[in-house]
């Protein structure tokens, strides 16, 4: 009688234990699991990690939804700016004016290289340009393909006597920014500034990194630039460019990867600061970081919300790097992870730090 008074108080016990744990863990679980909604969008120089970035962690948290449209840097900074993207992806960086009337935070998140890449029937790889000829095709100063200056850095290919098309971007773009900004810095022929859009004298223009890929490959004996990333996954060739150290180099992860260490010490100072044509062995000379760009305070919407994105920025700077190498884009030098973690940890919501 014992036994089975015992037992059927163990089955009872056992009962309660496990309703008052499915009740606890229903709580836990019901507050974990608020749906989220996230809508960001801008450079479409990252687009394509970010989309996987999405995709994967979608998968560890399905009811955070997040939209990203690539819609160029100077897009998504306006549409941050009018509070319509919770946050935006931008490889240009706000101006000091800017960022008095906005309180806004640059969160490095990957880094890539715009490339110069052509299409000339019957010449495939093995380009070499420098940075005082690419200046003068842009501007409209070189015109043919046979033009002396470059038949001298290239004798050895058959190069036609053809006009140069040259294609760059339409709308504001922030890989615009890098590669303009890059031959601010090095040719003294460039004259047409630098910036997120420029007067281009000559050219045809089409919209983000698809559109250059696209036109490049549809216009024979054009001349564009554009993330390393859409060059690579079309086939279109890209040239050797020649840095700092009179090195003339191809694009690749590695020589990407080599200006992200190069670079890496110049954002302690500022996160802004550009590191195209650094000095240094098997260094590319048009790399850059690309940020996500969040406001310091997002007090204007719903704490869930606001820690939801900030909990995926830090998983992109930690764990989504793993994914970063298999489509071309380097891993964020862990000197620039530690500038991000202290970033994030400033963003705050309704009072009090999200982390």
């Amino acid at each position: 009688m014992r036994y089975g008074i015992s037992r059927i108080s163990l089955v009872a016990i056992v009962a309660v234990v496990l309703v008052s744990a499915g009740v606890g863990y229903y709580i836990i679980n019901s507050q974990q699991v608020t749906p989220v909604s996230i809508t960001a969008g801008g450079a479409s120089f990252p687009y394509p990690l970010i989309t996987k970035w999405i995709s994967e962690y979608n998968k560890l948290y399905p009811h955070i939804q997040i939209s990203y449209q690539s819609v160029g840097s100077g897009a998504g900074i306006s549409n941050l700016f009018s509070k319509t993207f919770d946050f935006a992806g931008s490889d240009a960086t706000l101006t000091d004016a800017q960022l008095a009337n906005y309180s806004v935070l640059h969160i490095p998140e990957t880094m890539g290289g715009v490339v110069v890449s052509y299409n000339i029937p019957g010449v495939g790889s093995g380009l070499k340009l420098t940075a005082d000829v690419i200046a003068k095709i842009f501007q409209g100063n070189i015109t043919k393909w046979n033009d002396p200056e470059i038949i001298s850095l290239n004798p050895s290919l058959n190069l036609p006597d053809k006009n140069i098309v040259v294609v760059r971007r339409s709308d504001s773009s922030g890989t615009t920014f890098v590669f303009t900004n890059y031959l601010k810095n090095a040719s003294s022929f460039w004259k047409l500034g630098s910036g997120t859009s420029v007067n281009w004298p000559v050219g045809i223009g089409a919209p983000q990194n698809s559109g250059v890929a696209s036109t490049l490959l549809q216009t024979p004996y054009s001349i564009g630039y554009l993330e390393f990333f859409y060059a690579h996954n079309n086939s279109i060739p890209y040239a050797s460019i020649q840095n700092k150290d009179g090195q003339f180099v191809q694009p690749s992860l590695q020589t990407i990867s080599n200006a992200a260490k190069a670079g890496a010490a110049l954002l302690t100072n500022d996160v802004r600061t550009p590191i195209v044509n650094l000095p240094g062995k098997d260094v590319y000379p048009i790399a850059a970081f690309t940020y996500i760009l969040i406001y310091k305070d997002l007090s204007y919407m719903d704490f869930n919300k606001a820690k939801a994105i900030v909990n995926f920025i830090w998983w992109i700077i930690h764990d989504g790097q793993n994914y970063s190498e298999s489509l071309l884009y380097p891993k964020l030098p862990t000197e620039v992870v530690k500038i991000g973690e202290s970033l994030l940890k400033q963003v705050t919501c309704q009072g009090k730090p999200i982390l």
